[in-house]
């Protein structure tokens, strides 16, 4: 399977490559200095830049406009008991936007990372038979 990257825009790299890494599994692939890192889970390639730090992806924009952490866009993780990820992140002192939400796919939660970038943690329905 080819890896799929995603960027995130994070404050404090260290601090997120603990929160990646000691809390949901992530690798460390590549940390060549405080303004980047990649890390790794199965396909996904994790980027994390901090903003002006140095490369491309923490530039402003020619309008002026700096990235900056958080916002709605989000990576899904998939789990397989959400309740017991949930407790497990909540005595580990992360911060979650919302309670598990339930739908007709499966149950969800918004955690966040240092720097306020979402990650759905997803649970899916069991699979009915006809």
């Amino acid at each position: 399977m080819a890896s799929v990257s995603v960027r995130y825009i994070v404050s404090d790299v260290e601090a997120a490559i603990a929160f990646y890494s000691g809390q949901l599994g992530f690798r460390v692939e590549f940390h060549p200095g405080p303004g980047f890192a990649m890390l790794s889970r199965g396909g996904l390639r994790l980027l994390l830049s901090t903003p002006g730090g140095g490369g491309g992806a923490g530039q402003a924009m020619p309008d002026g406009r700096k990235p900056e952490p958080g916002g709605w866009n989000r990576i899904q993780l998939e789990v397989v008991d959400l309740g017991r990820e949930v407790e497990r992140l909540r005595t580990a002192g992360a911060r979650f936007r919302n309670e598990i939400v339930v739908g007709n796919g499966g149950k969800q939660i918004l955690i966040e990372d240092p720097a306020g970038n979402l990650v759905e943690l997803f649970e899916p329905a069991p699979k009915r038979s006809r």
